[in-house]
C-alpha cells in the first residue's frame, strides 16, 4: 500500500522559511513526478510545484516561483519543499501528491496523497 507523510509544516512569521518533506513508501516511485499543492480556508486545492523524478524537471506557480524549492532524494524516496521570504497568503494546508497521467497542474492527474500538514505565516 501507498502511503505519503508530509512534515515540516509550523507557525512562521512572514519573510520565514520553512521545509517540508514528503516521505513515500510502498512502492518505487523512480519514474513518477511528485507535486506539492496547497489548499487554503474557503479556496480551492491550487498546484505549488512538481519534480520529475528522472532528470529532476521542476515547475512552479507564478505565486512561488523564486521563493520556492523543490527536490527530491531518490534513495530516500522523498521529496522537499524549500519555502522562503514566506508571506500571509501562503497559509494553507500543504499536500503532496504522486501524478499518475495527464497534466501534473492538476490535482485530478494524481492518485495518491498525503495527509498534508498545515503551513501558518503571520504578518
Amino acid at each position: 500500500q501507498v502511503q505519503l507523510v508530509e512534515s515540516g509544516g509550523g507557525l512562521v512569521q512572514a519573510g520565514g522559511s520553512l521545509r517540508l518533506s514528503c516521505a513515500a513508501s510502498g512502492r518505487t516511485f523512480s519514474t513518477y513526478a511528485m507535486g506539492w499543492f496547497r489548499q487554503a480556508p474557503g479556496k480551492e486545492r491550487e498546484f505549488v510545484s512538481v519534480i520529475r523524478w528522472s532528470g529532476g524537471t521542476t515547475s512552479y506557480a507564478d505565486s512561488v516561483k523564486g521563493r520556492f524549492t523543490i527536490s527530491r532524494d531518490n534513495a530516500k524516496n522523498t521529496v522537499y519543499l524549500q519555502m522562503n521570504s514566506l508571506k500571509p497568503e501562503d497559509t494553507a494546508v500543504y499536500y503532496c501528491a504522486v501524478h499518475y497521467s495527464g497534466s501534473v497542474y492538476s490535482g485530478s492527474s494524481y492518485n495518491y496523497w498525503g495527509q498534508g500538514t498545515q503551513v501558518t505565516v503571520s504578518s
